[in-house]
């Protein structure tokens, strides 16, 4: 049973931290999902936080920091890309390290664990192993699991705001929206909120022919578009 992680009162700041598992130097798509329920859960009453994956492997002061920001936040959202069916390595390590440490600190107070994954392929159900490795993540280090949204063509919003991406992203926004709600009022996200993320943001015979389309565009900026298509371990 889901355990509320915080009490409400009137002198208590709740504390999020939003994880962004992505490794893009610009903005990502996993971050303008996970800065979306930031924002606005920050407008309830929520304390904001952000740190990157790719950063805070790269020092012991980054992972010292990390440990830090997680042990304080009341609700931890970790956003991330779909790599071959799973998480991406930063995360990975990421998430060992904070097992490790939460299995040497037996003082933890109730903290809820969201995940929000994307992928590029149009079926958000892609996403599902991923999600299922969170949420026994989430299980094993004492975290109450507030459930996971898994988008399917995250390459549609490309790391672009939510309100630019128009009518393509307003199930998206639903959907977040109500997760939004469910978090602020202690409760794991509703199934509708869930549905919603699932949705084809187009149809999948339209997006096979837009989706390439920054590929061919990047190709022809590097030079390489007559070599898009080599195949150079092809047996």
């Amino acid at each position: 049973m889901f355990q509320p992680a915080w009490s409400i009162t009137m002198n208590q700041t709740k504390q999020i931290l939003l994880l962004v598992g992505s490794a893009k130097l610009k903005r990502s798509t996993s971050e303008v999902l996970g800065t979306y329920v930031l924002d606005r859960l920050s407008k309830t009453g929520f304390e904001p936080e952000t740190r990157f994956a790719h950063k805070i492997l790269k020092s012991d002061t980054g992972k010292d920091e990390l440990m830090s920001s997680v042990n304080k936040a009341d609700l931890i959202i970790l956003a991330f890309p779909l790599f071959v069916d799973c998480l991406p390595y930063p995360v990975i390590r990421m998430l060992e390290h904070i097992a490790n440490n939460r299995q040497t600190d037996g003082n933890l107070k109730k903290q809820s664990f969201l995940c929000i994954v994307n992928c590029g392929f149009p079926e958000a159900q892609q996403n599902n192993t991923a999600i299922a490795i969170c949420r026994q993540f989430a299980r094993e280090n004492g975290f109450n699991w507030a459930g996971g949204l898994a988008l399917g063509a995250g390459e549609v919003i490309a790391g672009r705001d939510l309100t630019k991406v128009g009518w393509l992203a307003r199930n998206v926004v639903k959907s977040l929206d109500l997760a939004i709600e469910s978090l602020a009022d202690n409760m794991p996200i509703s199934r509708k909120a869930i549905d919603l993320m699932a949705k084809p943001l187009m149809p999948k015979w339209l997006y096979l022919i837009v989706g390439p389309s920054r590929w061919n565009r990047e190709s022809k900026e590097h030079g390489v578009s007559e070599k898009i298509l080599s195949r150079p371990y092809q047996q």
